[in-house]
């Protein structure tokens, strides 16, 4: 593939530009050398591979070849019914008494939301509080407070502290480096 060096416009052969018409440099041809056949090798008398060569049947070989095309008479299999199956009757499902399958039996017991300060899993870094890691930016695996922890209109205390980013619009704390874009997101006082 030629690249031309101008317009960059790539294309198999010739030694001017199609698109802009920038004479392209073209590789010169190595001259025709004389290449002396070795004494050593043995010639090849046919050449091209289209003569024939004289090759006999031997006598203790069996003649397995078979013609062209069908030779053979199309016969037809009086057991076989090519036109659809035999109805099949209703199975009988039976449920196998001794396959386990892998429950355990339900005691009641939950595992309990992390409360407190979280180790990110990440970075190792521990963190009071917020729903992103201030150190990686990370998720931490923390639960988002309920319904009833929420105040007026339904928006968490925390959702009222954090701030659109002026780049990117993301929700980011104040004072905190953007996850998204990297921008530090500073707090405007009133």
């Amino acid at each position: 593939m030629i690249i031309c060096p101008v317009c960059e416009h790539p294309q198999a052969q010739g030694d001017e530009c199609d698109n802009c018409g920038k004479k392209l440099q073209v590789a010169k041809i190595a001259a025709a050398v004389a290449v002396p056949t070795l004494a050593e090798l043995e010639q090849t008398h046919h050449m091209g591979g289209r003569v024939a060569v004289d090759a006999p049947v031997m006598a203790e070989l069996d003649h397995t070849r078979q013609q062209a095309g069908p030779d053979l008479p199309a016969q037809s299999v009086q057991d076989l019914e090519v036109t659809r199956m035999a109805p099949v009757d209703k199975v009988s499902v039976e449920a196998v008494p001794e396959l386990d399958t892998g429950r355990a039996v339900d005691d009641g017991v939950r595992t309990a939301a992390p409360t407190g300060a979280v180790v990110c899993r990440y970075c190792r870094n521990v963190q009071a509080e917020g729903m992103v890691c201030d150190k990686c930016g990370m998720r931490l695996p923390r639960v988002r407070p309920t319904a009833a922890a929420k105040g007026p209109g339904g928006v968490s205390e925390e959702d009222l502290t954090w701030l659109p980013c002026k780049k990117c619009r993301t929700p980011t704390r104040p004072n905190k480096i953007c996850t998204v874009c990297g921008t530090r997101v500073v707090a405007v006082d009133a």
